[in-house]
């Protein structure tokens, strides 16, 4: 039998999932170590290997890997100092941005920092034109210059980005070269490599964000496959990407951009699996953690990839407050809310609750490890939803003692009780992760309202119902292993790789021949990372799509094109395909306006797994293993309690109900039904009246 282990690095927990291609699994999950994740990634391979009984060198399938380490290492700046080269007269194009305020009416906004300080930013005498033709060659001299003063302020990594050299890349490789020669200890990114695009400062903050990142995740990812190597495992690890797609350690370790989602992306990618294996068209996934939440519109079975995202979002989470990075990555909104997100008191006497959040070290009040803060898991304990004894099957216990103190400090400040601050920090939680669904909803112009939920990770069960309520959603599912839902999802996404060229280029005076030379570099870059990820050749697939707009205006619509746009060479066909995307976003068609190309899009993957997981139910119904009184805005009701494990395909239980496994713990309101499906999701449905 050949298996497969998946390791999950979160904010909060590392979950590991091993799969037996016979569907057997075995799931586990264990604190993070933040300070060494791979300490807590072979604790967690260690402890899910003892309860297969098989040793580490008898995994012979795969390894994949998510991770937070770039998300880390961006927002707690702890990188190593990092340089950005850019043609002279633009050092300041981290601080000046691309010169638009993401509120007109509040004088308060905030940016997030630059990476890189103006002060480690040198300019070079050179000049690409933006047809791609050379004006002012590199002086090796003078690279040479930047090149000792890089030394001299301890600089390990630096970026490069001159200008439209995503038109053409010979003066950033010559730059490369040189200081490849007189430094070769220093890292170097370069910006043709990493996002070839026009939009000079969206390309110098992707090409700062991936050299930043680099002299982290090269070591630790290189680490990663030779302690593998040693324990036996012969086959490379497989990352998980923000695109939803999977690539080797060598890949993932050279353009650590593009895995900065990569724990979200996975979980993305397992709501359409689940969508598909339950037939729904269009489902909300909902994603929440120990340490933030995720929500992600799935439609037609897929998740939508957009072309670039922010992190670091510094101003109360608005878009436009972080950097912006254009790889590709699935679209979904993630918010500060979290088993560990804090409850405070804000300065209007408010509550609110994250997006601050306790973490794995100390953690909520109720960890027992030294946190004083109230937070979301004291609250799910306090109104008596979690059992303190049987948290992680009983070898994590909570004291909640512990989590009565710290909810007893917030309820003094509001002059409520303990019982009444828990129900409070409870629905705050639930309709702030309500707004951030509704909102990524609305701006994507999908009606939310009736959409089933799909809830994982180890809190999203336990708030999903409030939030199902709070959307008007009459359906939620609750798969199985759904603490470790994302840690699946990485061992059935396919091998994949989403790479975009620029190629400005009105579509009356487009040449044929630069399209093919585009596209024939990207599919020979999609083929080598594929292979190497163990893919033969022959079984990639190649999708192809464009960025094109109406000549003149500034934002363009990504359209997907059905084939190979090369082998038609058909301007007409291309219009029409931008059009029906065009109408289908802003409902009108410009017919008297020409089309421009934009750039140029490839997805390399191969097929969909095929690995499951068999779960076995219970031959008959199950009973409740005892009551527990849950305390519900203002009122106390004795609640239920199954086992999971005792439970029948087709059982039905009424809300409200608890139903109880390892990892997590599924809370079912008041009105709504609970039904037990031959897959081992449970599915909850709301009463009609």
């Amino acid at each position: 039998m050949k298996h497969a282990l998946a390791i999950d690095i979160g904010g909060t927990f590392t979950d590991v999932v091993l799969v037996r291609d016979d569907g057997r699994v075995w799931t586990d999950k264990t604190l993070t170590t933040h300070h060494d994740l791979l300490e807590g990634f072979f604790r967690a391979a260690d402890q899910v290997l003892a309860r297969a009984d098989i040793a580490l060198a008898q995994v012979d399938d795969v390894v994949v890997h998510a991770t937070t380490v770039v998300t880390n290492v961006l927002i707690e700046r702890k990188g190593q100092p990092t340089a950005l080269i850019v043609t002279e007269g633009f050092r300041s194009v981290l601080y000046i941005r691309d010169e638009h305020r993401f509120d007109m009416f509040d004088p308060q906004i905030e940016y997030a920092e630059p990476l890189i300080p103006e002060h480690l930013t040198w300019g070079l005498r050179e000049r690409s034109y933006a047809d791609g033709s050379i004006g002012v060659e590199i002086d090796d001299q003078e690279v040479g210059r930047v090149a000792a003063e890089l030394q001299a302020n301890g600089v390990t990594s630096v970026a490069v980005c001159l200008l439209n050299s995503y038109r053409n890349p010979t003066n950033e490789r010559r730059v490369r070269d040189v200081l490849a020669q007189v430094a070769p200890e220093i890292i170097v990114t370069l910006s043709s490599d990493v996002a070839p695009q026009m939009r000079e400062y969206l390309r110098a903050s992707t090409t700062a964000v991936n050299a930043y990142a680099v002299p982290v995740t090269r070591p630790y990812l290189h680490a990663l496959s030779e302690r593998l190597r040693a324990a036996g495992v012969t086959q490379e690890p497989l990352i998980m990407l923000s695109n939803g797609g999977v690539v080797g350690a060598r890949i993932a370790s050279v353009y650590p951009v593009r895995m900065i989602e990569s724990g979200p992306a996975a979980g993305a990618l397992v709501a359409a699996y689940m969508a598909r294996r339950h037939g729904i068209d269009s489902l909300i996934s909902f994603d929440m953690g120990g340490t933030t939440a995720k929500a992600c519109l799935i439609q037609n079975a897929e998740p939508l990839v957009v072309g670039e995202f922010e992190v670091d979002r510094q101003y109360l989470l608005k878009p436009g407050s972080g950097i912006p990075v254009t790889v590709p990555s699935i679209d979904m909104i993630e918010i500060g809310a979290g088993g560990g997100s804090i409850a405070r008191i804000d300065e209007l006497g408010l509550l609110k609750v994250g997006p601050q959040s306790a973490g794995s070290d100390p953690g909520p009040a109720c960890y027992d490890r030294g946190g004083t803060q109230a937070c979301v898991t004291d609250a799910d304990v306090m109104l008596g939803i979690l059992d303190p004894d049987n948290f992680l099957g009983g070898d994590m216990r909570l004291n909640a003692a512990r989590a009565h103190e710290a909810l007893q400090q917030l309820a003094d400040e509001l002059g409520v009780s303990a019982v009444e601050a828990a129900w409070g920090v409870f629905s705050v939680v639930g309709e702030s992760m309500a707004a951030a669904a509704r909102t990524h909803a609305t701006d994507r112009g999908v009606n939310y309202r009736g959409l089933p939920l799909l809830a994982f990770g180890g809190a999203g069960p336990v708030h999903a119902c409030y939030v199902a309520e709070s959307l008007d959603s009459a359906r939620v599912i609750y798969p199985a292993m759904a603490s470790v839902l994302s840690a699946f999802g990485t061992l059935v996404t396919p091998v994949r790789l989403d790479l975009v060229r620029g190629g400005l280029c009105r579509l009356s005076d487009l040449q044929w021949s630069e399209v093919d030379r585009i596209i024939n570099e990207m599919i020979e870059e999609g083929a080598e990372a594929l292979t190497e990820a163990g893919l033969p050749r022959d079984q990639i697939h190649y999708e192809f799509a464009c960025d094109a707009r109406y000549f003149g205006q500034q934002n363009e619509v990504t359209t997907r094109l059905p084939q190979d746009p090369r082998g038609s060479a058909d301007t007409d066909a291309l219009r029409a395909h931008f059009e029906t995307a065009y109408e289908a976003l802003y409902g009108v068609r410009l017919a008297d306006m020409d089309v421009e190309i934009v750039s140029w899009r490839l997805t390399a993957r191969g097929g969909d797994s095929a690995r499951t997981a068999t779960v076995a139910l219970a031959s008959a119904p199950g009973q409740p293993k005892g009551r527990r009184s849950v305390h519900l805005d203002g009122t106390t009701v004795e609640v239920p309690v199954y086992d999971r494990r005792s439970l029948a395909a087709g059982q039905q239980i009424d809300g409200p109900v608890i139903v109880e496994e390892r990892e997590t713990t599924v809370f079912v309101l008041t009105g709504w039904q609970l039904e037990v499906h031959p897959d081992g999701s449970l599915i909850a449905t709301r009463d009609s009246d």
